[in-house]
């Protein structure tokens, strides 16, 4: 199925005949788990790719308009509600577009102070209310959930890796980790902090995207960036800014560890820049350990 202009075009016009004269357009890194597409100057149109992300559509129609007015920064805010049709089999959303650019690609002023302002955005999105909340689970791949569900897979990647990478350390890291829990109450977690899902607008932080992942648990996996975006003094700010404590930095560790390790050994589908960038982060994230044991 081709997700393009021509669909979309097609869908606006069946179920939103007042918009359906608007430009179209595909929005550059448009999503790896959904396809993001411009509709005139103020909305955009995100489409899910496959059926198991499909599930995440109404979860953000539900929840994202009672968290907005809760945090510091932006979020995507639904507008419409589209269904199955025209050859589409999955609900889709249309949002009040955000201005900004992706901090993968986008110029950023001052890292720590950047690091600073996500802190406080996941410390006021920690806070936030998270009653009925939806639990982890395989529609948003148990983010927020145990690191032991994803055991088996950070052990046959660091024996496909064994003679790359310090497997013993990266199996110790992971040991240490799975033997912790989450102590408090359930809090809502993003799921997919990273530099793709956060806009950047004159160098700072503006606007947070993407909640397809969104659910209430362990906030454990929110701190990956820290390994994929931040380091050193950033890195520090970031975690400083964060009241966790240091079981939960722990696990936020394993879980960039586990990510790391499963698309350098293969076992997941990537692009070739995360691809690139797993060796960085596997660097990183040993060296680390090693200077917090």
């Amino acid at each position: 199925m081709i997700l393009d202009e021509t669909l979309v075009r097609r869908l606006v016009t069946a179920q939103f005949p007042e918009w359906k004269n608007l430009s179209i357009s595909p929005v550059d890194r448009g999503g790896w788990d959904n396809r993001t597409f411009r509709l005139g100057e103020q909305m955009l149109v995100r489409m899910p790719s496959d059926a198991k992300y499909a599930v995440q559509v109404e979860k953000e129609h539900q929840w994202l308009p009672k968290l907005a007015p809760l945090l510091p920064l932006p979020i995507p805010m639904p507008l419409a509600l589209g269904h199955a049709g025209e050859g589409y089999p999955w609900p889709w959303s249309i949002y009040r577009w955000l201005e900004g650019e992706s901090a993968a690609s986008a110029h950023i002023a001052d890292l720590s102070y950047f690091a600073r302002d996500l802190a406080q955005f996941l410390n006021a999105l920690r806070r936030s209310d998270a009653t009925h909340g939806p639990k982890p689970g395989p529609q948003n791949f148990y983010r927020g959930g145990p690191l032991t569900t994803y055991d088996a897979e950070v052990r046959k990647a660091c024996e496909i890796l064994h003679n790359k990478i310090n497997s013993d350390l990266a199996l110790k890291i992971w040991d240490t980790a799975c033997a912790t829990t989450w102590q408090g109450a359930p809090v809502w977690v993003h799921g997919d902090i990273s530099a793709g899902n956060l806009l950047v607008r004159d160098g700072q932080l503006c606007a947070i995207i993407d909640f397809g992942q969104l659910a209430v648990g362990d906030p454990a996996c929110d701190l990956v960036i820290a390994w994929t975006l931040f380091s050193g003094e950033s890195r520090e700010l970031f975690r400083a800014t964060l009241d966790l404590d240091t079981a939960t930095w722990a696990r936020g560790r394993a879980w960039a560890l586990w990510k790391a390790l499963i698309i350098a050994a293969g076992l997941t589908n990537t692009n070739a820049v995360e691809g690139e960038h797993c060796w960085q982060i596997l660097d990183e994230i040993l060296a680390d350990h090693r200077n917090k044991a």
